[in-house]
């Protein structure tokens, strides 16, 4: 049976029409290729730099001066632009990314997000601003064989710049309604001839908030965020090569939650919260790596070793009702020695150095330590009746102790059986450990708390196998069609039933493991003016998780709930129809619906098959069009007036499928004068001030996409 049915093919055909559409990178010109052909575009994708084009599955690469004209400031900006992938976050930047259906729903992402080349372990210790971009790529489908853990939808690579040889770097500055301050700066050197090199980069932005708090008439959610990268490269011997990366990050939030009670209200009343409790979040993250590379003439050797390090907590108590009366508010600043995650990772990898020969091989080891100890109180007020509670002004302290470690062992090898036929097969075994501690007591504000829950200690452990094999056959020189299956896996863990000390404490849910196959096909037409990738794809997900928030509590529960099966289609064409001017269309459709899915209810377990997955629009599409002229007879400035088109089809935020959001669209734009050394430009973004819901709670808080907004960008590089 065809994916579509007769209805969402018209949809489609009508969205087509209209103006939806793409984005794939086109490289960096230079003298060698015409300024009317579409240039090499070189990854890392598979953990070695080859041809975009001939990696056998689905890669999108969005290189350093894409980033620069399409504004792109967090990895959240990147939705709609990369086919089938969402992102969003209720305001506190813990980003939710799905792609081709398959979406973080729980601190456990679904897709794996990589900052030069360090796994951003779980939501908060991920770093979301980026600078100083060389480019970033997205890898579609199931990853578990090189990238492990949370590779389940597929994988998001940033990577900076590399050192330069002589003395370089930019500042920027964006400016824009609302009080957006973006100041950007970065540099980069060689200290010792041929051997030491030394860059920094810093980022500082801030905005006053889109959101009004009607409760006391003041800005809700501003924000600052200071963000600093510096490393040191050093060749300390022949072939021998050591990199330092730094990253660290103050981030500032005065409305971490805004959020309006139900998606009416959000949609009613765009931008207005009303809540009596205000506070400001504090998110401080660390990242550091340490990087030893040799490159001989014919193995390859390499090993990263990361920590990365987060503290988060909310200064004052936050409002955990979202409304004006005094009912919850969450407390979790009970010092550093609490809500601080910490986590080790090591890495070795030896392969074949890629000089032309039939096989190129890779293998490796991976391995993590990683602790998380938390401790979140729920205040009750005195409206504490109106959300449940029998009695009032008392706090229930919940506390966790999440401790880990895991290691895996992988390979990965292509073999070309003929000159045009090649073959990738690759496998990967982990193995994790988790262990949790929870406990709970009441705190009355005189005495010392009451313990409801003692301290309660449980373990878990398990396996998982990751294989993956591709075809690839070249058609021609500028053609090349694929095929491929590969899987990832989430990890299982350990989770609360519910706050009721009658109730036993710990629960174990099992790892949840994504199957997909894949077909492609990968074409430059015209003479390189043309870049035509398209695939088509059908992932088997088995134990779903699903987490719930158990209220007034706040504490998340996650079980194994169901099947899902997600089919689709999406492609990506870049052309050069004359000089000067540019045309991108991205596109990608998900259909994902659940085989099996049981949830509670009011009279017991209700099934939900056939339901949609949440955070998964149907359709994503972006259409944009770059012109060039040169800026009068100047051979070296030269206007850019760009403008983009943004589709994104209905999507669901609640397995029962009663909160959605209906198919929107969004238009950028962008104009001014550029160079290889500078940029002056003015830009708009949702222009015509479309309101949206952007995230949703299960249980109904919405919050909504940006509205309109415009600025200035100045930029000088040397």
């Amino acid at each position: 049976m065809s994916i579509f049915t007769t209805q969402k093919l018209a949809k489609l055909t009508l969205v087509v029409g209209l103006s939806v559409a793409t984005q794939i990178s086109f490289a960096q010109s230079n003298d060698t290729i015409p300024e009317t052909q579409l240039g090499e575009v070189m990854v890392t994708a598979q953990k070695e730099t080859e041809n975009l084009q001939k990696v056998p599955f689905s890669v999108s690469n969005i290189d350093d001066r894409k980033v620069e004209e399409m504004n792109l400031w967090q990895t959240k900006d990147l939705r709609g632009y990369i086919p089938n992938l969402y992102t969003a976050n209720p305001g506190d930047n813990r980003n939710v990314i799905s792609v081709r259906g398959i979406t973080t729903t729980s601190y456990e992402p679904a897709v794996a997000t990589y900052v030069d080349g360090v796994n951003q372990f779980g939501l908060d210790t991920y770093f979301f601003l980026l600078n100083d971009v060389e480019r970033i790529e997205v890898l579609r489908g199931p990853q578990g064989t090189l990238y492990g853990r949370n590779a389940m939808g597929g994988v998001m690579n940033v990577i900076s710049k590399p050192k330069s040889d002589e003395l370089s770097g930019f500042v920027r500055t964006d400016i824009g309604n609302y009080g957006f301050n973006r100041l950007a700066a970065g540099v980069k050197t060689m200290l010792l001839p041929q051997k030491l090199y030394f860059g920094v980069s810093v980022l500082s932005d801030r905005l006053d908030g889109y959101y009004t708090n009607l409760y006391n008439n003041s800005d809700f959610d501003t924000q600052k965020n200071f963000l600093i990268a510096g490393n040191i490269n050093y060749l300390f011997a022949k072939n021998w090569e050591a990199i330092l990366n730094v990253k660290s990050n103050a981030g500032r939030n005065g409305g971490p939650f805004s959020l309006a009670p139900d998606p009416d209200s959000a949609l009613e009343n765009p931008f207005e919260v009303n809540q009596n409790v205000i506070t400001e979040m504090v998110d401080n993250s660390q990242n550091i790596s340490l990087v030893l590379k040799n490159s001989g003439p014919r193995f390859n050797f390499s090993s990263q070793t990361a920590y990365q390090n987060n503290y988060r907590f909310y200064k004052t108590p936050i409002d955990g009702d979202f409304s004006p009366i005094d009912g919850v508010s969450i407390v979790n600043d009970y010092g550093k020695d609490w809500n601080t995650v910490s986590v080790w990772t090591q890495e070795f990898r030896l392969a074949s150095a890629n000089t032309g020969q039939k096989l190129n091989w890779q293998v490796g080891f991976f391995g993590f330590t990683s602790d998380a100890p938390t401790r979140q109180g729920v205040y009750f007020g005195d409206d504490a009746e109106l959300v449940g509670s029998p009695i009032s002004n008392f706090t229930t302290i919940n506390t966790n102790i999440a401790e880990g470690y895991g290691y895996a062992f992988f390979g990965q090898a292509t073999y070309s059986l003929t000159q045009k036929l090649k073959m990738t097969v690759g496998l990967r075994s982990d193995y994790e450990k988790k262990e949790l501690t929870v406990g709970q007591e009441l705190d009355f504000g005189q005495g010392d708390p009451i313990v409801t829950q003692p301290d309660t200690l449980g373990r878990v452990d398990y396996t998982a196998v990751s294989p993956k094999v591709a075809l690839a056959y070249q058609l021609a020189n500028t053609n090349e069609i694929y095929g491929s299956y590969s899987r990832g896996f989430r990890p299982g863990g350990l989770t609360q039933i519910g706050s009721d000390p009658s109730n036993p404490p710990l629960f174990a849910y099992e790892p949840e493991f994504s199957n997909n196959f894949e077909i492609g096909s990968k074409n430059y037409f015209f003479d390189r003016r043309m870049r035509v990738n398209v695939s088509a794809f059908i992932t088997k997900i088995s134990d779903v998780q699903v987490p719930g928030l158990i209220l007034p509590d706040a504490i998340v529960v996650t079980q194994n709930a169901g099947d899902l099966t997600s089919t689709g289609v999406e492609w990506e064409i870049n052309t050069i129809p004359t000089r000067n001017l540019s045309i991108d269309w991205s596109f990608g459709y998900t259909h994902a619906t659940f085989d099996k899915l049981s949830l509670p209810g009011e009279d017991g377990e209700v099934d939900y098959a056939g339901n949609r997955q949440i955070f998964t629009p149907d359709m994503t599409s972006m259409l944009a069009a770059q012109w060039t002229p040169q800026f009068f007879n100047s051979k070296d400035l030269s206007w850019i007036v760009r403008g983009e088109w943004l589709y994104f089809g209905e999507q669901f935020f609640n397995l029962e499928n009663t909160i959605s959001q209906d198919a929107y669209q969004i238009a950028n734009a962008k104009f001014g004068v550029v160079s290889e050394q500078m940029e002056l430009t003015v830009w708009a973004k949702n222009i015509f001030d479309t309101t949206y819901i952007d995230y949703a709670y299960s249980f109904g808080p919405s919050h909504l996409g940006n509205p309109a907004t415009f600025g200035l960008t100045a930029m000088y590089k040397f």
